[in-house]
């Protein structure tokens, strides 16, 4: 079965024999008592590679965004946040609304009406604290983060980036021929921002295949953090094996990731021409390894699932953002090479094509 189902988007498996000796997989004693092995020289770096001056590694952008919000939630705030952001960072919002603080939703990547938003937050002197994702897959287009930092700039609000789809894909100076950028620093190197407003949660689970977090940011929001996460108190540390499996991670990015990302771009795109071969409507504008679109035939995609099933293909079923269409999804990793993706399109067009050739068997989304 050809899968198309894995978020390792830059194909990174991290063998045990890639990652080195370790004397204890844990220390049993939580991060605030002391740092696991390497995790400073790792989160450091995760720090430099997204433009930041300090970050901090958790088990998880649960336990990161649940401690995040808690903390802002001492301070006068209203969190406001993008209608169709992740559920992960949604779920640290509702700790904080659990708190009292106050919260409000704006449509989805609409500077002018977070805007508003902010002008009112401001005359009921309230920080403004934005909370979006970097990347939307569901779309396919970049957060306007430039617009939201400013706004935040000129209040001192804060925005918050949930940065796990772009970190290891987007980064500096894109261009025509490098749509991804350079490097893999994630949303902010792809816009050229920094600054003390800026605070970003990214898993490591998708583009560098690790499974922690990373909070970055400015040196002293982090060291606030540093001293009221409760997860470092009460919870379990990221494993060493995980840290090892982060630090081979940002190794091969140094050493590889160009080539790997160089192929990916490729592979997405001829992916992109089988699928409007096909009839999928595209709405994404990067070449993103998250292939997302609904389907005028074939029976919609539903339908167009379950033949690629039937033909060896394994895809996904999602919804756009806005909720409004099933849509069938293919995410593409570095390990795909080009003779794969012909034959996952070859078998789309198949799939397509039968199912318009028999429209009493077609199966409309509700």
């Amino acid at each position: 079965m050809l899968d198309f189902t894995s978020a390792l988007y830059l194909g990174l498996r991290h063998p045990s024999a890639a990652l080195g000796a370790w004397e204890a997989i844990t220390q049993g004693r939580p991060a605030a008592l002391r740092e696991p092995a390497g995790a400073g020289g790792v989160a450091q770096d995760l720090a430099r590679l997204q433009g930041c001056e300090d970050a901090i590694l958790l088990p998880s952008t649960l336990h990161l965004f649940r401690d995040l919000f808690r903390m802002l939630a001492a301070e006068r705030v209203l969190i406001l946040c993008d209608a169709a952001m992740y559920p992960i960072a949604r779920w640290g919002v509702e700790s904080a609304a659990a708190m009292g603080v106050p919260v409000q939703g704006f449509p989805h990547q609409d500077a002018a009406a977070l805007s508003r938003l902010v002008r009112g937050a401001t005359r009921a002197q309230l920080r403004p604290v934005v909370v979006t994702d970097g990347y939307c897959p569901g779309c396919g287009r970049v957060a306007p983060l430039p617009a939201y930092v400013e706004l935040a700039r000129r209040c001192g609000g804060y925005v918050v980036v949930d940065d796990t789809q772009a970190l290891g894909v987007l980064g500096a100076a894109p261009g025509p021929s490098n749509p991804y950028g350079h490097a893999g620093g994630g949303s902010l190197r792809w816009h050229g921002l920094c600054g003390p407003q800026i605070v970003v949660g990214s898993s490591l689970a998708k583009g560098f295949g690790a499974p922690l977090a990373v909070l970055a940011g400015g040196r002293e929001l982090v060291e606030r953090f540093r001293a009221a996460s409760d997860t470092r108190v009460h919870c379990s540390p990221p494993s060493v094996a995980v840290i090892h499996a982060a630090r081979h991670a940002l190794a091969v990015n140094r050493g590889d990731g160009g080539a790997r990302r160089a192929h990916l771009a490729n592979a997405v795109a001829r992916l992109w021409r089988w699928i409007a071969a096909a009839g999928g409507v595209r709405r994404a504008l990067l070449p993103f390894p998250v292939l997302s679109c609904p389907f005028r035939g074939g029976g919609g995609a539903v339908a167009l699932h379950r033949r690629l099933l039937q033909a060896g293909v394994r895809a996904l079923l999602t919804r756009a953002c806005d909720g409004t269409a099933a849509c069938l999804g293919f995410v593409v990793t570095a390990l795909h090479d080009l003779r794969q993706i012909d034959f996952a399109g070859r078998a789309l067009v198949r799939a397509a094509r039968s199912g318009d050739r028999h429209p009493d068997q077609m199966v409309e989304a509700s």
